[in-house]
């Protein structure tokens, strides 16, 4: 998509996530609609205008993502084994219409999400907030994350935290949680 409109591989995602960018997104300050006008904002001087840039961004929006089998399969394991289960996520306002898109949107207990909290991880009061959902001290919370600074954020806030990178890593949740 970036080579159809003359921009090298990442520039969409680098100019996404730069994080005066991304911040005021992750936390409810602007909408996801805003956030992505100022990337095609951005974007439109490297691609040949406004309309093009705004092409290219809904286009490159239109994926949302893929669900690791595993990872849906593990989520149901652990709630058919009474354990709560919530999604802590840095994300914009309209994450609930993303995750019903992708058919999980009732497949956790409860979800926190930046942009409704209005502070992000890896801040202290986001795992707060996270553990006030779940109805859980810290201490009684598994946070698992693929962000080393986020798992190590979340253990300073109390959690325990494991981070994954691959499906194979819940072998070793499993065992922890005894499922």
């Amino acid at each position: 998509m970036e080579a159809r409109y003359g921009l090298p591989a990442g520039t969409i995602l680098e100019t996404a996530l730069a994080w005066p960018r991304l911040l005021p997104a992750v936390t409810g300050q602007v909408s996801r609609s805003e956030w992505l006008e100022g990337v095609a904002t951005v974007l439109a001087p490297r691609v040949g205008g406004a309309e093009r840039a705004h092409d290219l961004v809904v286009e490159w929006d239109a994926y949302r993502g893929q669900i690791v089998p595993e990872v849906l399969a593990f989520i149901k394991e652990v709630r058919a084994a009474g354990v709560r289960v919530g999604l802590a996520t840095n994300a914009t306002d309209d994450l609930d219409e993303h995750l019903a898109a992708l058919g999980v949107g009732d497949i956790f207990d409860v979800v926190v999400n930046s942009a409704v909290i209005g502070v992000h991880k890896p801040a202290p009061e986001f795992f707060r907030e996270a553990c006030l959902a779940v109805s859980a001290p810290p201490e009684r919370c598994l946070f698992i994350d693929n962000d080393d600074r986020n798992v190590r954020a979340a253990r300073a806030a109390g959690l325990s935290a494991y981070r994954y990178s691959k499906a194979e890593d819940l072998s070793y949740v499993r065992a922890a949680l005894a499922l």
